[in-house]
């Protein structure tokens, strides 16, 4: 891949502005297609994002805004998508340029609700993009801790091991490490599997669990995801690496984590729309919850899944958490 390609986020969120902020220590200009006009206008006047990391700083003359998808879809070659995936369809709809010849990056931490799909099977499936055109961002790595120049470290996936280390390399800095892998499937579904896991951690010091049971929790959440994972996509893979478990660890633990914080009021009583109400930002996890309940519903032979079924019970049948986590707990080791 050529050091001149042009990289592009579609986004405005904490995670997109975050990811923008990487690429513009390496990239001369990099496009920023957001959909609210005045998230636009605010960025171009301020220098800054009004609603997600706005401490961040921006030097509006490396930037190509624009609230036209398809002008930004049209100017880049790379395509890095961080909309929720509750909101990923209704975009990509807007979508009309040709992007089967560019690089597709998913940085989205879920499936797309409405077609089931990874997104880099939506926009092979949709968008007839080759496989080894799609990547995948995964973490350990908040935004919150980005905009502190914090230490923090990714792993991009892609069939095409050069077209992951240009991403990596364009990425990098001196306060982001990156490493690639070719377990492109195995990430997506860790990124979103791990929310579901923390919604669960926070549903558990919601209801006043400690953190003898938390080690537990996080101990069987990594098992279930990898049995999880290997029923999807089976492969020689590591599940101890940081695109699994160290993102699931992070996501869990840290007191920046949205899924957290999500589950940690539907412990203490909230329902879960009070929760959303009341979060400014996008819980993936409850999305993606559905999503993996649903898959593994659809298999011939079940996996077991404990902690996503007892997520699910709360948070789309109504379940008491309390009662559930209780029969949770018979059921770890």
């Amino acid at each position: 891949m050529s050091n001149e390609l042009k990289y592009a986020v579609f986004g405005s969120g904490s995670w997109a502005t975050a990811i923008v902020k990487m690429l513009c220590e390496n990239q001369t200009e990099v496009g920023w297609y957001m959909r609210s006009v005045y998230t636009k206008e605010h960025l171009i006047k301020e220098q800054h994002n009004p609603s997600y990391l706005s401490s961040v700083e921006f030097n509006i003359e490396q930037l190509k805004i624009s609230n036209d998808i398809n002008e930004i879809a049209n100017y880049a070659d790379v395509l890095i998508f961080v909309v929720p995936s509750a909101f990923i369809y209704s975009e990509l709809e807007k979508l009309t340029v040709d992007i089967t010849n560019k690089t597709v990056v998913s940085a989205v931490k879920g499936i797309v609700p409405e077609t089931g799909l990874l997104l880099g099977e939506h926009f092979h499936d949709i968008y007839k993009v080759p496989f080894q055109n799609i990547a995948v961002i995964a973490g350990p790595c908040h935004a919150e801790e980005v905009a502190l120049e914090r230490l923090s470290y990714l792993t991009i996936s892609c069939d095409d091991a050069k077209k992951a280390q240009h991403i990596a390399n364009a990425l990098s800095s001196d306060y982001i490490k990156t490493k690639i892998s070719d377990d492109v499937i195995g990430t997506e579904y860790a990124v979103m599997l791990k929310n579901i896991y923390a919604i669960a951690a926070g549903i558990a010091h919601g209801l006043g669990y400690g953190d003898n049971f938390q080690s537990v929790l996080m101990s069987n959440a990594i098992r279930e995801m990898k049995r999880f994972i290997k029923k999807k996509h089976k492969m020689k893979r590591n599940i101890n690496n940081s695109a699994y478990l160290g993102d699931l660890l992070v996501t869990g633990y840290s007191l920046f984590s949205r899924n957290r914080m999500f589950g940690n009021m539907i412990g203490k009583g909230y329902t879960v729309k009070s929760a959303q109400m009341e979060m400014s930002m996008v819980a993936e996890g409850y999305y993606a919850t559905k999503s993996a309940h649903l898959i593994n519903q659809k298999n011939k032979k079940k996996t077991k899944m404990y902690i996503i079924d007892a997520v699910y019970n709360i948070l789309y049948e109504g379940k008491d958490p309390k009662k559930e986590f209780i029969k949770l707990a018979e059921k770890l080791d």
